[in-house]
Order: C-alpha cells, then structure tokens, then sequence
C-alpha cells in the first residue's frame, strides 16, 4: 500500500479483523457479528489521520451512532479530524498523547451536543497561553477535562479569560442603498 511507503497511518481496514483485548465484562455482538458496545478504543497505536474511521465505525459496530466515548489517546493525531463530529451522542473523547498543535482545533467538537469529557493534555497545543480557559470557553458543556472536574471557580476564570482575550465579533449593520 502507498501510504504505508509514505509513513502515512490510517485506521486500518484489517482492524476488523481484529479481536478485542477482554475487558471485565464479555463482548456482546449482534446476530451479523458486530458489536454492540457503545465505545471503541484506538489508543496507543500510531494512527496519524482518521481516514476510513467511518467505515471501519460501521464495519465493527452495530449501531456506529451510538458511539459514547472514543479513545484516540496516545497517537500521533496532528488535528482533530472532522469525522469525530459526526457522533452526536459522543459523551467522552480521549485526545491526550497525541501531536495536535492549534488550540483552534478545539472549535471542531462545539458541536457535539453531549460531549462531557475530553482530554488534550501531552499535545503541543498545551502549551498555548490561555490552554485550558479556550477550551472550557469553547466547550461550556464539559464537565471533566484532562480528567480533572470542571469547578465553578475554573467556568468564572474562563470567562474572564474570554472577555479580555477573545474580540467579540462585531455586527454588521446593513446599511440602506435607495
């Protein structure tokens, strides 16, 4: 495959081939094979873009859209790829470890109506000034970042963080041609 010369890592279409590592409970699959969990764990590989996610989503999981919590921690992701938002009923997302570098990343999963959780810590973006008030300004709906509890406290420091930080756009006045 040509990717592979390049040093290019997809999702890989033989991940359907794959057996899952045992967790405490035992797999539920569906009469077509599928599983029929709610979460997929792709952590600690060396993926570095999410081509073909969707298809490998609906090749392993019954029901994709259901999707509830993806781990993509410990790659080497350099944006969050816009399939992500695609799973409205995403509650948990594990970025961390990856090489995501521009914090504006972030305004791709304002969409997600139930994301709680999400880390981003171990990227490049972390070290951008204002790291965690952006994200939390951008994401009101979090509860927990970098696992750690979203407090009263860190909402009000965001949003004094926004007013002096982030321009409110201004409105256009549409101006009356006669």
């Amino acid at each position: 495959r040509e990717e592979e010369n390049t040093g290019s890592y997809g999702v890989p279409a033989n991940l359907v081939n794959e057996e899952p590592r045992t967790g405490l409970r035992p797999l539920k699959r569906s009469k077509s094979g599928k599983s029929l969990t709610q979460s997929l764990w792709l952590n600690n590989n060396v993926l570095n873009d999410l081509r073909d996610f969707n298809q490998v989503a609906s090749q392993l999981l019954e029901h994709p859209e259901n999707l509830a919590w993806i781990d993509l921690s410990f790659n080497d992701l350099t944006s969050i790829d816009p399939v992500l938002t695609t799973f409205f009923n995403l509650s948990v997302l594990y970025l961390h470890g990856n090489s995501i570098q521009h914090l504006g990343e972030v305004n791709k999963l304002a969409v997600l109506p139930r994301l709680r959780s999400l880390t981003l810590h171990g990227n490049p973006m972390e070290e951008e000034k204002g790291y965690r008030q952006y994200v939390l300004c951008t994401l009101p709906h979090i509860t927990t970042f970098d696992f750690s509890g979203v407090t009263k406290a860190d909402r009000t420091t965001a949003e004094v963080w926004k007013r002096m930080n982030i321009k409110p756009k201004k409105a256009r006045i549409k101006q009356n041609t006669l």
